[in-house]
């Protein structure tokens, strides 16, 4: 089939990559690829760390799209950090939501052990003495988005321009926090803010936990860089960096990992989260029009979900199998139809981002 697909992030091209091997004619066109929610994303594969009571479905999911990343990431020669997901409690309060993380998780058949804090700094020793406690994740790894945008899209391309629609047998629309109408209210924009930093000493997993009631992560690349998040706030505005959310992180980061005082800063930037009414993806046909599929709305697990959503579409693309927790129409929206020049043309509102070289 020929197929168009609105959006280069790592959803887009992760669709598009995968329709190019089964076959089909794909385009993508992104007024700039790569440069939405993906390219602020620290790239958890972390499903286990992410579950919460209403998130059952998400966690299948999750599971399941893990199972994908190591041969997904052989295959685009994107190596992988497996050495898993510290969940850690800074004080008490805190140790309190890491025991009902695992509580929930035993409660699915994902049986994790808690640990003191001493027992915790013995596997992962840049760890702050004042931790309360921890659980370890063996399972949940980590990715560059960045590196693996940049590998689709050497295997994909892109274009800025519109081709005519209907050159086309069926569009993707792929284009994160803002769909187009009339579907544009399935998406609200989240904002997050994350920093990126260098230090000779990273953690040597990726850690999670909370410092004092607030959510953080510190997520180590292989070359010393280090990944800080992240904010998460509502709002109807573009997405800019903030004085107070960049405060909150660094406090938080210098707690949990005090060696991170000695880190290096690179960059920090803001991004949308592309948020849905229940918070899971839209992955199937847009309501009242079955010439066009919407792969969206994944918030805060594009990366990790990136194989399996790309296996749907095109699943759904070829056959019509739908995943019915992910069926866009479950909102029972009007029918109507894409509007794609304006969709690309628009304002994106996605530069905000500032890196030391920049000063």
């Amino acid at each position: 089939m020929r197929v168009l697909v609105l959006g280069a992030g790592i959803i887009g091209l992760s669709c598009a990559e995968e329709l190019l091997r089964r076959g089909h004619q794909v385009s993508v066109v992104d007024p700039a690829p790569g440069a939405g929610a993906s390219y602020a994303a620290a790239g958890m594969l972390s499903p286990s760390s992410e579950v919460w009571h209403t998130d059952l479905d998400l966690l299948r999911l999750g599971l399941a799209s893990l199972q994908l990343w190591p041969s997904y990431a052989a295959g685009l020669g994107v190596p992988m950090h497996r050495t898993g997901t510290l969940l850690a409690g800074f004080d008490g309060g805190d140790l309190q939501q890491v025991q009902r993380q695992v509580a929930l998780l035993d409660t699915v058949g994902v049986s994790v052990d808690l640990l003191g804090g001493a027992a915790a700094r013995r596997i992962e020793p840049t760890l702050s003495h004042r931790l309360t406690g921890a659980a370890l994740l063996p399972d949940d790894h980590s990715v560059d988005p960045r590196a693996v945008v940049a590998a689709l899209l050497s295997r994909v391309g892109g274009a800025q321009d519109v081709p005519d629609v209907g050159d086309h047998d069926v569009t993707v629309i792929a284009t994160g926090a803002r769909l187009p109408e009339p579907w544009s209210h399935l998406v609200r924009g989240v904002r997050g803010e994350i920093l990126r930093a260098h230090t000779d000493d990273p953690p040597t997993r990726t850690i999670r936990g909370w410092v004092h009631g607030e959510p953080l992560y510190v997520v180590p690349r292989a070359d010393g860089g280090v990944v800080i998040g992240a904010t998460s706030e509502e709002h109807d505005a573009d997405p800019v960096v903030t004085l107070g959310g960049v405060a909150r992180l660094l406090e938080g980061a210098r707690l949990l990992v005090p060696g991170l005082d000695r880190a290096t800063f690179v960059e920090v930037c803001a991004r949308d989260r592309p948020g849905t009414p229940d918070n899971l993806p839209l992955v199937g046909p847009a309501p009242g029009r079955s010439d066009v599929v919407l792969a969206a709305g994944f918030f805060r697990h594009g990366v990790l979900l990136a194989p399996l959503a790309a296996r749907l579409v095109a699943d759904h693309i070829e056959t019509g199998h739908l995943d019915p927790a992910l069926d866009p129409r479950r909102f029972d929206l009007a029918a109507g139809r894409v509007d794609a020049d304006r969709l690309v043309h628009a304002p994106s509102g996605r530069d905000s981002t500032y890196r030391k070289d920049n000063a």
